[in-house]
């Protein structure tokens, strides 16, 4: 029987290749979405996986959509929206939903799964960050303390569900070439490539290839760490 996986934030750039990894993978895949159903469902028939419309930040939508989905052996935590502008000139609502969706939803969908996990002493959650987390970005504050809630959060829960045979791990991806990064402008690329150690910007499936190793058999003695897929740009 293939195993199920439950991917939030599906149809982003990285969201997208997470589920096309994983279905290569052999996992039936879940593809959650908010807003693009279209894509959702498009992205499902491709890959022989199941689009889900929940809001993560939506603590009983998760719960019936898990139960719904019945056995879930991985967990991707990777919904996640930001904003950027100054700290005092971000909206209250605003600031409220990038915490609700990045820190509570990944905290909603891993309260919703670790029953039936812990039950059968099997499962791997992980869950997507940002290096803003790990440093800070100025601009972003509200993002980045909520992707710093998350690697708390992992490394809480890692020692906590342990015993139950359950990995916790975090991926910190650095600056990752996706739609969300049209905002930029070519001259505002480049300075932030210059920034980095490597000088090439990273691609989605470089998070999904670090997803797939710790979801791995060979990253089973792995759990609450953090892994900085970031080109050297924080160390």
């Amino acid at each position: 029987m293939s195993k199920t996986a439950l991917i939030t934030g599906g149809t982003g750039g990285i969201g997208e290749a997470l589920c096309r990894r994983f279905a290569e993978e052999g996992f039936h895949v879940i593809i959650n979405y908010f807003r693009a159903e279209e894509k959702a469902r498009l992205l499902a028939k491709e890959i022989h996986g199941t689009p889900m419309k929940f809001d993560t930040s939506d603590c009983e939508a998760v719960r019936e959509a898990v139960r719904n989905i019945g056995h879930i052996d991985l967990l991707i935590n990777n919904a996640g929206i930001s904003e950027i502008d100054l700290f005092p000139s971000i909206p209250q609502q605003t600031a409220d939903r990038i915490l609700a969706v990045n820190l509570s939803g990944t905290m909603n969908c891993a309260r919703a799964v670790l029953p039936s996990m812990i039950s059968r002493k099997s499962g791997c959650i992980i869950n997507i960050s940002s290096m803003w987390g790990q440093c800070g970005a100025s601009c972003e504050v509200d993002y980045s303390a909520s992707k710093a809630g998350i690697i708390g959060f992992t490394k809480a829960l890692a020692k906590e569900v342990a015993p139950s045979g359950i990995r916790v791990n975090c991926i910190a991806p650095g600056f990752i070439m996706t739609e969300m990064n049209s905002r930029f402008s070519d001259e505002d690329l480049e300075s932030i490539r210059e920034e980095i150690p490597l000088g090439i910007f990273g691609e989605p499936r470089h998070i999904a290839d670090s997803a797939a190793f710790l979801a791995s058999p060979q990253a089973e003695y792995i759990t609450g760490q953090v892994l900085a897929v970031n080109g050297g740009m924080v160390i």
